[in-house]
């Protein structure tokens, strides 16, 4: 088992986290405290999912399928955001791509399983 920092998806997980952190700053306040802060506690609950699942050989499918579910939410989240005019499509684009990538190791890591 690596150490939780060294594995790809979590490393990818964090820079998603990192750059919705930026993102969210710029919104107004009507989606700031609503929005804003929804997609980054689903993000945190998302990498707390992986951090789980790397540690924990019992519940390690759950875990991954918990996450799998956050990420989606996330894109929920973001979709509706760009919906609302918070994102340009650049930025959307961007996440979005970051959001893909980490899906794909959570779906590739759980058919290892």
């Amino acid at each position: 088992m690596s150490t939780y920092d060294n594995l790809p998806v979590y490393r990818a997980s964090y820079d998603l986290l990192v750059e919705l952190f930026r993102f969210t700053k710029n919104f107004s306040r009507e989606y700031k405290f609503t929005l804003g802060e929804s997609i980054k506690k689903e993000t945190v609950e998302m990498i707390t999912n992986i951090y789980r699942a790397n540690s924990s050989f019992e519940k390690r499918k759950e875990k991954i399928q918990s996450a799998r579910e956050n990420i989606e939410t996330i894109r929920l989240f973001l979709r509706l955001l760009k919906d609302l005019k918070q994102v340009d499509l650049k930025k959307f684009v961007l996440l979005n791509e970051k959001i893909e990538s980490v899906s794909r190791q959570l779906a590739g890591w759980q058919k290892k399983m």
